[in-house]
């Protein structure tokens, strides 16, 4: 039984891969996220026929905001929770829209966080944003050497409680 279950949810997952063609593979689940993975993946996206006009007023927004004619499962899923669908949406296009940072840079930078949380939906949706905004495969393979790096230096940091220069404080 676990056996065929974890078997589903690497397909679901390889198959996502294959669908978005994204430059990041799917991180490897720990027994542990794979358990939190199943115990929380219960609620069966929403689709447009099936949704309550409100939640069909978002997905016409999702869509002409971002000129598609699809609303991905994360929306669809949030969309149990109309109120959670609404804010996190609200949000969305207020932080990733135009801004001081480019578009790029913001996917780049949700790209390293979405690595950091091992949130394998995330990696795949902002890695394929970032490659629409034109992330190249070097883009990306800076990017990782980046995000390994400061995991490493951040994790040092913290295991030798190194003190915080005076230099690097506010003034």
């Amino acid at each position: 039984m676990v056996a065929a279950i974890l078997d589903a949810f690497i397909r679901s997952h390889v198959s996502v891969a294959l669908r978005t063609d994204f430059l990041v593979k799917i991180p490897p689940f720990s027994l542990t996220d794979l358990q939190r993975q199943l115990i929380l993946a219960n609620l069966d996206p929403i689709e447009y026929e099936q949704a309550s006009p409100a939640v069909r007023a978002i997905y016409d927004d999702i869509m002409a905001t971002r000129k598609t004619d699809w609303v991905n499962n994360f929306w669809k899923v949030l969309a149990h929770h109309p109120d959670n669908l609404q804010r996190i949406w609200s949000n969305i296009k207020q932080v990733m829209g135009n801004g001081a940072l480019d578009p790029l840079t913001k996917e780049l930078i949700y790209v390293a966080v979405s690595i950091t949380n091992n949130c394998g939906y995330c990696i795949a949706s902002h890695s394929a944003g970032a490659r629409a905004k034109g992330m190249s495969e070097a883009q990306f393979g800076e990017l990782m050497a980046v995000i390994g790096l400061a995991n490493e230096t951040n994790r040092l940091a913290v295991g030798y409680g190194v003190p915080i220069d005076e230099a690097f404080l506010p003034k």
